[in-house]
């Protein structure tokens, strides 16, 4: 790292200690290089989260001034609440954009942290201000390439920032904060917003208008599930086999995955009674899936088998070694 950054994380880390430990006495090396990493860590981390918000506001301002808003299109949530504000108003968009999403995320500053809070209101004023200041070509006038299109944008920049940390749509802070009072899922009330948002769309402007935005909106929602989720879905998988040494070789050294072996007991044996037996579990990819069965039942065609979806990993080997 360069001497001066090197020099100020330095300076930052006597501070925390100085704080934490509330004292004006100096502290070794050895007690400064653990904060220092730790510093660099977040430091790395803030600056990736900010280039994904960045990133993410930008394709929003293109999926909105390129697409949406030269056809008078709306979406849903806070930004479709927007969109219809503008459609029926003098008022611009950036200035809506803001105001629509305060009260969500003061909400949010109380239902989840000042952090996210703040991060959120930076991201929404920079939207506002790419919106305002920013002139994006038309892309097009075709209705369902602007739906589709304009969905996948908008739906891209959500995605981006909430990979960064943030949201650009304070309608998911308002879902958040009603599935724990009541008893639906975040989707269930995400639903029912959008619901209420299109009927007024349908209302104000046209069916046809609020049939488009419904595209718009699935569109949106099925590209936030890809960036935040990943494009690559990988499952989890356990097997409970009495030939598990074997299986446990055939994964190593056949399909070079990794694989963690749990110590388990059968509660079911020849005879009721409990027995010791070893569990192995491995995460593949979707497309791996088949040829891990193929494996599988060559070695055990009885093998009890569990699979189910992971979001997403960090380390192993799965994302380092192709399968052979």
């Amino acid at each position: 790292m360069n001497p001066f950054f090197s020099k100020i994380l330095v300076d930052i880390a006597r501070k925390r200690l100085k704080a934490s430990q509330k004292t004006t006495t100096e502290f070794s090396k050895r007690q400064i290089v653990p904060v220092v990493r730790n510093l660099q860590v977040e430091l790395s981390h803030a600056i990736k989260e900010y280039i994904f918000i960045i990133i993410g506001v930008f394709s929003a301002g293109f999926g909105l001034k390129g697409f949406l808003l030269p056809n008078r299109f709306i979406d849903g949530g806070a930004t479709g609440i927007s969109l219809l504000l503008e459609n029926i108003t003098n008022i611009e968009l950036s200035f809506l954009l803001i105001l629509v999403n305060i009260p969500f995320l003061i909400l949010g500053a109380r239902t989840l942290s000042l952090k996210f809070a703040i991060k959120s209101i930076i991201a929404i004023a920079f939207l506002g201000f790419v919106v305002h200041y920013i002139d994006y070509p038309t892309i097009t006038e075709d209705k369902l390439l602007i739906a589709v299109f304009g969905g996948f944008f908008l739906g891209l920049g959500i995605g981006m920032s909430m990979r960064g940390g943030s949201v650009i749509d304070g309608t998911e802070v308002l879902a958040i904060y009603l599935s724990r009072k009541l008893s639906l899922t975040v989707g269930d009330v995400l639903l029912l917003i959008n619901i209420i948002i299109f009927s007024f769309g349908a209302y104000v402007l046209s069916i046809e208008t609020a049939l488009y935005a419904i595209l718009t909106y699935l569109a949106a929602a099925k590209t936030v599930d890809f960036v935040v989720d990943g494009v690559e879905e990988y499952v989890g998988v356990t097997i409970i086999s009495e030939k598990h040494e074997e299986l446990r070789i055939m994964l190593i050294e056949k399909l070079r995955r990794a694989c963690t072996i749990y110590a388990g007991k059968g509660g079911y044996g020849g005879k009721g009674q409990s027995y010791d037996k070893d569990i192995i579990y491995t995460v593949v990819t979707r497309l791996e899936l088949a040829k891990l069965h193929t494996e599988i039942d060559k070695i055990d065609k009885d093998a009890f088998i569990i699979m189910g979806l992971v979001k997403d990993l960090k380390g192993g080997m799965i994302k380092r070694k192709p399968l052979k």
